[in-house]
């Protein structure tokens, strides 16, 4: 089994965590979203990057 090489994950971990972190932050400032905000901060935090990027281009009003 080969190794993985984990310089070249890091880039998308890192990725991954700021949007995160983004979209968590965005959600809580928002006034109002497309569905509930408990479904989109569950989204957000597991649907890894497409969780976030749904969230930014579906659940935000503005």
């Amino acid at each position: 089994m080969k190794s993985i090489d984990l310089s070249l994950l890091w880039p998308l971990i890192a990725l991954q965590g700021l949007l995160a972190v983004i979209g968590l932050v965005s959600l809580v400032r928002a006034q109002s979203v497309r569905g509930p905000k408990w479904m989109w901060a569950i989204i957000i935090l597991l649907g890894n990057l497409l969780g976030s990027l749904a969230y930014f281009t579906i659940g935000r009003k503005e």
